[in-house]
């Protein structure tokens, strides 16, 4: 059957639920950015202190493995598992039995990876072996891993509270709770490091501080917790059938999530290894904060606000609903993304040298971190679908299809790193790109053969007009800031002024292409507007 042209008109909810959709995105975006702003701001002080160089390749290792675990058993793998049973309870009608299952799970949580915690804070040495001779020092490696673990605990009751909050469309918070958390460490490294003797010592200030802002992005939610219709009690009820189904859920939801995060330690273990230990894991770390940000702003935002939907047109069995929500969060991730990745591969210099070059961070750093930016860059909006796709595939809990691909995913990525880092350190990002987009094209495929998509050539034709209006964009930001750069030179003033005329002329050549080319992606600032101007 021919696919419909995308310019019939595609069933939707009522205005009202569009509004609310794109009222919330707004909203977590702007908290999300608010929290990754703060977290370059962050990344711009550990440089400042730290570089990219030595000791502070320690530390970048020591945090893959808490980080590694928390991926697996914490934080998003509990939500993700969670958030559609908890939905379908709270949609049947069972409250008390929902908020039962939720401190269930907390309590849980708490026991099982405190455990986990301290059993791996005993084995930090054996874990750590595999790297090498991290930043020259394996003993601080290994000392700033065992002051690191405990996040894995905080974020894992983290992941249940957030899950609860989302699941009543509370989206803000949880979003401004990273603020705290930015917020935490970077007084702490201002005000502590200048105090303190030695980069070891100040590393471990710079591990205890994070532990520290980890345990206020916990505690900040709470009290919006006890706001709503039910809370949670002091119970362990492990028998309940849906106790038991978040349990069988999270374990392919861990593996997907976790095996994601294989892949970062994968990269890593090859840049420390097989390249430089004292400047390849920094250097791709700094350049993976900076291609987090478009994607923590937008794909995440996206995907954060649609999987409640998602999980309860699941619940109600509404496949057309499902769909529609879907081919919808598609298109506008493709519709953010497509000129934040153009964008940061043209500019990825001026960025990283804006963001990054002073004090113990070189001109010679920013060249290696801004070519590992432009390659992460290539597969950014593939990631973000991957997002999306995966807790679509969570919200039918249909959840071993995305853990198969990302298993294959971990055994591709090994094998282009393997290839690809001959070409460099940016031949790690590279790789990881190129795993993206095969990995997002299997997961389209499947959802497709699950629930179907919404006029996928008209999906298609959408991203082929984005990616044209990106291009225009790309081109008019590197002229806009290429002119003004030439002119104005590298003050950080100057630099400010070019690269902000850049980004501006980039956005505004982009939004009017947009307009030109009938991408329909706009109208989500057309319903925002509407909702202002509706009388009160």
């Amino acid at each position: 059957m021919e696919t419909p042209p995308d310019t019939t008109p595609t069933p939707a909810p009522d205005s009202g639920h569009g509004r609310r959709i794109a009222r919330s995105t707004a909203v977590f975006s702007l908290a999300t950015a608010v929290s990754r702003v703060l977290g370059l701001l962050r990344e711009m002080v550990s440089a400042y202190f730290f570089g990219v160089a030595g000791a502070i390749n320690a530390f970048t290792v020591a945090i893959q493995i808490p980080n590694l675990v928390r991926a697996l058993v914490a934080d998003a793998a509990l939500s993700g598992a969670f958030v559609p049973v908890f939905s379908e309870l709270l949609e049947r009608g069972e409250k008390q039995r929902a908020w039962r299952v939720a401190s269930t799970l907390f309590w849980l949580t708490l026991l099982v990876l405190g455990g986990v915690t301290a059993l791996f804070i005993l084995l930090a040495p054996l874990l750590m072996r595999p790297f090498g001779q991290p930043g020259g020092d394996f003993e601080l490696a290994v000392g700033l891993s065992r002051v690191l673990f405990p996040i894995v605990v905080l974020l894992g009751l983290s992941g249940i509270i957030v899950g609860i909050l989302n699941t009543y469309h509370h989206f803000a918070l949880p979003a401004l709770a990273p603020v705290a958390w930015n917020l935490v460490i970077i007084l702490g490294l201002v005000i502590g490091v200048p105090r303190i003797e030695g980069e070891d010592a100040q590393l471990y200030l710079y591990a205890a501080v994070v532990v520290l802002g980890t345990l206020v992005q916990l505690l900040l939610p709470i009290p919006w917790l006890r706001r709503l219709d039910g809370s949670l009690t002091v119970v362990i009820d492990w028998r309940d059938p849906a106790v038991r189904r978040v349990l069988g859920l999270m374990v392919p939801v861990t593996l997907t999530i976790g095996l994601v995060n294989v892949n970062f330690l994968v990269d890593t273990l090859f840049a420390s290894r097989l390249l430089d230990p004292e400047l390849a894991p920094a250097a791709i770390d700094k350049a993976f904060r900076l291609y987090m940000l478009p994607q923590g702003v937008f794909a995440v935002a996206v995907t954060t606000v649609l999987f409640p939907t998602l999980a309860r047109l699941a619940a109600r069995g509404d496949t057309g609903g499902l769909r529609r929500a879907l081919d919808g969060g598609l298109r506008q991730i493709a519709f953010l993304l497509v000129p934040a990745g153009l964008l940061s591969i043209v500019l990825a210099e001026p960025i990283v040298r804006l963001v990054y070059q002073r004090g113990e961070f070189t001109p010679e750093d920013t060249v290696i971190v801004a070519q590992c930016l432009q390659a992460f860059s290539i597969g950014l909006v593939f990631n973000g679908w991957m997002l999306i796709l995966n807790r679509s595939f969570y919200a039918v809990q249909t959840n071993w299809t995305p853990t198969a691909i990302a298993l294959g995913a971990v055994a591709l990525n090994a094998a282009f790193d393997t290839i690809f880092y001959r070409l460099g350190i940016w031949g790690i990002p590279l790789a990881t790109s190129t795993v993206n987009i095969m990995a997002a094209t299997v997961l389209l495929v499947m959802m497709r053969r699950r629930v179907g998509l919404e006029h996928v050539g008209g999906t298609l034709r959408v991203v082929a007009r984005v990616a044209l209006a990106a291009g225009l964009a790309a081109g008019a930001a590197f002229l806009a800031w290429y002119g003004l750069d030439s002119v104005l030179g590298e003050s950080l003033l100057s630099q400010i002024a070019s690269l902000g005329a850049g980004f501006a002329g980039g956005g505004l050549v982009y939004l009017g292409s947009a307009r030109l080319l009938g991408l329909r992606e706009l109208e989500a600032l057309l319903l925002l507007r509407a909702r202002r101007e509706e009388p009160a």
